[in-house]
């Protein structure tokens, strides 16, 4: 840090999803208990990911030992990945969703990186939760970089910037009594939060996250930018659906901001074991040249990956099979965290 400024008083602020990347960082699959019965495709399920990825931009991929780094190489060169663009860092992790755990990155006026690495409580629902912290502290260390260590706890799948001073977020996520990350503080807190360390001016708060989401509410499963104006967010038609009166909410919420929205379907209810899983088309990442889209084997998976088409003209828009990823409750986005350019 510098002389206690914050990055807002620096000149950074948090770049959109879309604005040129340097590298995409991801954590290689380990964790069996995180996919329970259906883990053996996981890493095959991640290894066409880079694959996608390593054409546009470079992977940068925490794994927790030599061993696991061998296993992963080879899986990639045999799905035909660009391995010149792919880099392994040696930090154990507990689980892959690095959006969650790993620094946010922020850019000055005059385009140099930094970091800030808010703090991480595994949701406040996990108990293991220590070397994903760690991990994400050693990410920008590793880089060299200007770091900012807020004592606030926030999760990056908690809030969607444009990089032109908004954010979406939901009240369910960061001021619900329930898996309180931050109970000491006020809404008015966070917002000075998000303003000082990554130059948000205005915060669009939407209610409640769909059905089947352990975070409580994270942002990245209901409404997403997809550029300055617009906002793509999850809609449900079917009144019978958990999921109906909540999107309903948060459609109507959103058309009082001053935005564009587009609606999104959802797909059909996913079950597994029993259990409602957070299917979502809203779960997209960014990357350069290219959107890759999660699908679920449905038949608004076209329909979702034709929307996402047209409002991103200048990428290539690639559906990926998360049928199995999403039993362990998330999918491209939570796996993901752009590092600008």
């Amino acid at each position: 840090m510098t002389d206690n400024l914050t990055p807002r008083a620096l000149g950074f602020r948090m770049p959109a999803e879309w604005e040129r990347h340097e590298a995409t960082w991801i954590a290689w699959p380990h964790n069996r208990l995180d996919w329970p019965g259906r883990f053996t495709p996981i890493p095959w399920v991640y290894a066409e990911i880079v694959r996608k990825l390593s054409a546009v931009e470079r992977v940068r991929i925490l794994v927790d030992s030599a061993e696991q780094e061998q296993r992963a190489r080879g899986m990639l060169r045999k799905v035909g990945a660009v391995m010149p663009a792919v880099e392994f860092y040696r930090y154990p992790t507990d689980r892959v969703w690095i959006r969650d755990y790993g620094p946010l990155f922020v850019k000055g006026s005059s385009g140099e990186a930094a970091a800030v690495k808010w703090k991480f409580n595994a949701w406040a629902k996990y108990q293991d939760f220590d070397r994903d912290e760690a991990a994400g502290a050693a990410i920008p260390e590793r880089l060299g970089m200007q770091t900012w260590r807020p004592d606030i706890v926030l999760e990056g799948g908690a809030i969607d910037v444009n990089g032109a001073g908004m954010a979406l977020a939901t009240e369910e996520c960061l001021l619900s009594p329930i898996q309180a990350r931050n109970p000491q503080l006020t809404r008015e807190d966070l917002e000075h939060a998000l303003a000082e360390f990554l130059g948000v001016e205005r915060v669009l708060w939407l209610r409640n996250g769909i059905v089947g989401d352990d975070t409580h509410g994270h942002i990245d499963d209901l409404a997403r930018f997809v550029n300055r104006e617009t906002v793509v967010i999850a809609t449900e038609d079917d009144p019978a659906d958990p999921n109906y009166a909540i999107l309903k909410e948060n459609e109507a919420i959103l058309a009082r901001y001053p935005v564009r929205s587009v609606r999104l379907p959802m797909p059909e209810a996913l079950t597994f074991c029993g259990q409602r899983l957070p299917a979502s088309y809203a779960n997209f990442y960014i990357a350069n040249r290219m959107v890759l889209v999660p699908t679920f084997n449905d038949p608004n998976d076209r329909l979702a990956l034709n929307i996402l088409a047209e409002l991103f003209e200048d990428r290539e828009v690639m559906g990926i099979d998360c049928t199995s990823l999403v039993w362990g409750l998330g999918t491209l986005h939570c796996m993901t965290q752009q590092q600008p350019s």
